[in-house]
């Protein structure tokens, strides 16, 4: 027998040795891996494979006003969830369930014999009322849960329905602001985890788990409810009026950009989309929409021209024949016969097309498009909503005299609402143009906190404060003795312009009788606070004139929404010039301190209503020398007392 020498064992032990610090080494490197660094996961999963959630939703942001005011929030649906394996009788449970939430006991045995950890009962269990949540419950069956869950309501039902949009049934934003803002209103899901066996039966010993969910941002708007409320109001009215195809109306800060209202006809109800057309719920008009802006659309050419210093409004004058011929084509002013000689200021109150084209020529099209583009025109103005348009713009290089003169005056162009309003917004606000937007600010829901605030964003200087001044004045004219004259709010300072715009048929061709008018107002025209625009789309049974139908539709907006934002009134504006079938206004007179007998020569141009009882006025509204229509009621509180010696009036018959 051959002997092993010792070197030989020596170097056999040391190899085995060495194998066995690497098998261990490999072990421990391995154990290691598990517990440091896959640990966690491994925990995660064997937690998995026992544990069952039944998941809580996060209550969605609720949308408020600036004021607060709720525009959308969430109402309590409970939801159906049930555990497969934990139910003993599945036909039993079946059946009762199917009688409860009134479906088919197919479908319901289906659900709770389903091959799956929890089944939620879709769609008869999903965002239940309270009053069906009871009875469920009160069935007491194994392996039946109620989830805690809500569903999106919207209080003021179609108000403001395109700019807030709507939800689904699992709470995520589909249209509108809802879409827009979705992961901010979402929050983060909840859940509620208890242990169970292989089988699936739960495991009493072990505590459940319980982790709330984080609820989405409330988001607070630039909306203003009273002046949305006004703008709805008045669409209601002219669409009861008019019958027309579509209404669009918008309200703006112009020194901001901040959207004050925003509506648009046919409406909707967010809350019952699925029974409208598609295209009525998926078009938000005042963003969406793009269409000649026609007469409004001057505005931008009277800032162009009067920015370059082409023209001296009261001192040039224009001969209007009643047309213009360029490059071979006769262009029209709206009047048969013309305007005759006018000042540019006249040109502008007349709304007189030759007379814009002729501010067009001398800008030529290079500095005409440049301030077109400036202002914003042929691009996104950027607002926070899905789906804005970018209108349609002529190519400078397809521009030629035509072209040029019926851009000069709003036709061949397409814009959107959204655009006019920051356009006009800059033209009247010292030419600064702003971002238009509707989200104001982010506030936590548990501490009211604001976490995130929108600021003004400036994107351009496109004309000069001297320039912008000009076109106040002269669109102030525009309302108190042009064309504009609807629009006209006694004691409100109101500047504004008209606008009729042919709308183009399928065929390409102008249709006949079928027009947007439509009137862009600004107030108080020496340092504006609200821009409003409204376009009426083919108004029914009227002469379609923007200053016939849209101008006063305006004057009611500004009338209400100065007073309900606290605008004081103004007596040094421009006085309105009367023209038939209008009829001069009457001042009011100070009547406190009269006695009855006194009041017989004030009756001619008033209606006197008293209130009280006695033979003296003690007060009066309205107050004296507020300008109202002939006619009008002026409303008297009288008393038995005898007025003090400084209210008693001297009077003379």
């Amino acid at each position: 027998m051959k002997r092993v020498s010792n070197v030989t064992l020596r170097k056999r032990l040391v190899t085995v040795f060495l194998l066995a610090i690497v098998v261990f080494a490999v072990i421990d490197i391995r154990l290691g891996y598990v517990q440091f660094i896959i640990g966690d996961q491994l925990m995660e999963k064997a937690k998995n494979s026992w544990s069952r959630d039944i998941p809580f939703e996060p209550e969605r942001g609720d949308i408020l006003d600036r004021n607060g005011v709720v525009l959308a929030e969430n109402v309590s649906a409970p939801t159906v969830m049930v555990v497969p394996r934990q139910i003993s009788n599945p036909e039993e449970t079946a059946q009762k369930l199917a009688e409860v939430l009134e479906m088919n006991y197919e479908k319901a045995l289906k659900h709770v014999t389903k091959q799956i950890s929890i089944e939620r009962i879709h769609p008869e269990g999903r965002k239940i009322t309270e009053e069906v949540a009871d009875k469920v419950r009160q069935l007491n069956l194994e392996g039946v849960y109620i989830a805690e869950d809500s569903k999106r309501h919207y209080p003021k039902d179609e108000y403001l329905s395109h700019v807030l949009g709507f939800s689904g049934i699992d709470n995520q934003g589909l249209m509108g602001l809802e879409l827009y803002y979705d992961e901010q209103l979402s929050g983060e899901k909840g859940h509620l985890s208890f242990f169970s066996d292989a089988k699936g039966r739960r495991m009493p010993k072990i505590a459940d788990v319980y982790e709330s969910p984080k609820d989405g941002y409330n988001l607070k708007l630039t909306i203003d409810d009273r002046v949305q409320t006004i703008i709805e109001r008045e669409l209601d009215n002219a669409e009861a009026k008019y019958n027309p195809d579509g209404a669009v109306a918008i309200a703006l800060d112009p020194d901001t950009g901040e959207v004050l209202a925003m509506s648009s006809r046919p409406t909707f109800n967010p809350e019952n989309y699925q029974n409208v057309k598609q295209e009525v719920y998926n078009r938000n008009l005042p963003v969406w929409s793009t269409y000649e802006p026609g007469s409004t659309f001057k505005i931008i050419t009277l800032a162009s021209a009067l920015e370059e210093g082409l023209v001296d409004l009261e001192d040039d004058h224009f001969h209007d024949s009643g047309s213009i011929k360029v490059d071979g084509a006769t262009l029209h002013c709206w009047k048969r016969g013309g305007h005759g000689s006018q000042s540019y200021l006249e040109v502008v109150q007349n709304s007189c097309n030759p007379g814009f084209v002729s501010l067009g020529e001398k800008l030529g099209k290079e500095k005409l498009f440049s301030y077109i583009r400036d202002f914003g025109f042929g691009k996104k103005t950027g607002i926070d909503l899905q789906g804005e348009g970018t209108g349609i713009l002529f190519k400078e290089d397809r521009v030629g005299p035509v072209e040029l003169a019926t851009t000069a005056f709003g036709q061949g162009v397409s814009v959107t609402p959204i655009q006019q309003v920051a356009a006009v917004a800059a033209a009247v606000n010292g030419g600064k143009l702003y971002q238009p937007y509707i989200a104001k600010e982010w506030v936590d829901p548990a501490s009211g906190e604001i976490v995130e605030q929108s600021e003004p964003m400036l994107k351009d200087q496109v004309i000069s404060e001297e320039t912008s001044a000009e076109i106040r004045k002269s669109l102030e004219s525009v309302v108190a003795q042009g064309t504009g004259r609807g629009a006209y709010v006694e004691g409100y300072r109101v500047g504004g312009k008209t606008g009729t715009a042919q709308k183009v048929g399928e065929d390409g061709r102008y249709m006949s009788n079928n027009h947007i008018v439509s009137f862009i107002g600004f107030a108080p025209a020496n340092d504006p606070e609200i821009v409003v625009y409204l376009a009426i789309d083919n108004p029914k049974n009227t002469v379609q004139f923007g200053g016939v139908v849209a101008a006063p539709i305006v004057g009611n907006i500004m009338e209400d929404s100065l007073r309900a934002l606290g605008v004081e009134k103004q007596k040094d504006g421009i006085e309105k010039e009367v023209a038939w079938p209008d009829q001069p206004l009457v001042e009011v007179p100070d009547l406190i301190g009269l006695e009855k007998k006194d009041l017989t020569q004030y009756m001619v141009n008033l209606s006197i209503e008293t209130s009280g009882s006695g033979n003296y006025i003690v007060d009066q509204a309205p107050k004296a020398g507020e300008k109202v229509e002939q006619g009008a009621k002026v409303r008297l509180y009288m008393t038995d007392q005898e007025p003090k010696d400084e209210l008693k009036k001297s009077h003379s018959h």
